[in-house]
């Protein structure tokens, strides 16, 4: 097992969207039956309008959601723990700028942000590093002393 946290937000990626799609037998509602696929196609043209699919906001067709409608598609929002059901494609815009701002400006920051500082933070140590070895100022090695 390997935790990849670190490789996600050194990519970006801040958010994910689950769209259900699951099919069924007709006796029941399902999201598949209830336009899950168009739903899902609308969320992608949305991010991809706004150049942040699959590059801060991820995108996956999932099974049962557990919000089983015949009146739309469930969708969840996460790390942001939004739920909805009863989605069709005309709500997709409306739903996305509501959570992610018009221009997905909204789109969570914190894994980029704590990402910058990282990365920022190594380059003014390593960059403190290299200027001290130029201009001969390194900490003197500590001499062990024996004792005799």
């Amino acid at each position: 097992m390997q935790d990849r946290t670190d490789d996600v937000h050194a990519n970006g990626f801040t958010d994910h969207v689950l769209v259900c799609t699951t099919e069924r037998d007709p006796e029941y509602a399902c999201c598949g039956n209830a336009g899950g696929e168009a739903v899902l196609e609308a969320v992608k043209t949305w991010l991809r309008d706004r150049d942040v699919f699959w590059s801060r906001i991820h995108v996956a067709e999932t099974s049962c959601l557990g919000l089983c409608s015949e009146d739309g598609t469930a969708i969840a929002i996460h790390p942001r723990s939004r739920w909805y059901s009863d989605v069709t494609p005309t709500d997709v815009p409306e739903l996305l700028a509501a959570e992610f701002g018009e221009d997905a400006s909204g789109v969570s920051r914190s894994g980029i942000e704590r990402n910058e500082e990282r990365k920022e933070e190594k380059e003014e140590e390593s960059g403190k590093e290299e200027k001290e070895k130029k201009e001969g100022k390194q900490e003197p090695a500590i001499e062990a002393v024996a004792e005799e």
